[in-house]
């Protein structure tokens, strides 16, 4: 049965959207300052948005507070690696050299993956893809359709882009627990043209590495396993010239948006772990700067769709950390 509406059917876009109004899952906002236009992606689904299938739209706004859309601007391709009724997750988009990079994390539940599932859930292909357009707006095309750009033995969620003190890029991404067990987060290198990975990937942190994070899912009777959740992950620096990583886990059953600080000031890290920023089962959000400067986050609560949608608050950056000044609702 179709449950969309006219808020987010792309059939019918519209003017005067709320965040309340939206269904939202893994928010990115681009602040395009070339058009003084705000950008808010998450990902498009059948049964919500009127599409044949999975892919991102976005809405757009010039206040953060009226939004105009949805619009389609990917749609998974029926001729790549991954399947296109099995979702497409966590996308983000950035501007490098003149154009726009599409990050979003696809499936194939039809590939599998050797080794037993873990609690329930099987391992099979899972990565992010990077697609490129001109224009914000998209479309958006995949520049290798054939693969994820991590290895697809490798069941990976969440990339993200991180240029390097040497304005090299990386992507930096979450390992799934359903692999790993202790989720991790971790870096690879990307060429010039964001097109391959080069070299091996480097952990940066393990989720059990926090210390308020308790046992996310009690192992079975009959099991020995307690599993610890990566998401979510983005770096920023601060004015003060410190590495500041978001990410997103579990504490019981309650979804966490949290922060880490990088000691060396680097990728490599190490990195410590700082109190989370909100709980309330919140999560995997990301920080943007208004046209004004003024540090934003913004999130999603509750987890599950299509309940979920998006909160902002105001960031204070002290030099040496962001801090949570005040929740701005969901306007």
């Amino acid at each position: 049965m179709t449950v969309y509406n006219s808020a987010c059917d792309v059939s019918q876009p519209q003017e005067g959207h709320r965040l309340t109004d939206i269904p939202a899952h893994d928010p990115f906002v681009l602040a395009d300052s070339s058009t003084g236009t705000y950008y808010l992606y998450t990902g498009a689904v059948p049964s919500l948005h009127g599409v044949a299938s999975y892919g991102v739209l976005t809405y757009t706004s010039q206040d953060l507070e009226s939004w105009k859309g949805p619009y389609l601007v990917f749609t998974v391709p029926e001729n790549s690696w991954a399947h296109p009724q099995h979702g497409a997750w966590a996308p983000e988009v950035h501007a490098y050299k003149g154009r726009y990079y599409l990050f979003v994390t696809l499936h194939n539940q039809e590939r599998k993956l050797d080794g037993e599932p873990v609690q329930g859930y099987e391992k099979h292909w899972r990565g992010t893809v990077i697609a490129v357009s001109d224009s914000p707006a998209g479309p958006f095309e995949m520049i290798n359709p054939e693969a994820p750009v991590v290895s697809s033995t490798q069941m990976t969620l969440d990339g993200t882009l991180y240029m390097d003190e040497q304005d090299e890029p990386w992507m930096v991404y979450c390992h799934e627990w359903i692999q790993t067990i202790d989720g991790t987060i971790e870096a690879v290198r990307l060429d010039a043209d964001l097109s391959t990975a080069i070299g091996e990937p480097m952990t940066l942190l393990q989720a059990s590495s926090a210390p308020w994070l308790s046992q996310q899912q009690h192992a079975p009777e009959d099991q020995e396993i307690s599993v610890y959740v990566t998401d979510g992950c983005q770096l920023y620096r601060t004015s003060g010239g410190k590495l500041m990583m978001l990410w997103s886990s579990y504490e019981g059953d309650s979804y966490v948006q949290t922060i880490a600080r990088s000691i060396s000031g680097t990728l490599a890290g190490p990195w410590e772990q700082l109190e989370p920023l909100v709980k309330e089962d919140s999560g995997h959000g990301m920080l943007f700067q208004t046209f004004d400067q003024q540090w934003m986050l913004i999130l999603h609560r509750p987890f599950d769709m299509p309940a979920s949608r998006c909160y902002l608050y105001e960031i204070e950056d002290t030099g040496d950390r962001f801090r949570l000044k005040h929740s701005i609702a969901t306007l």
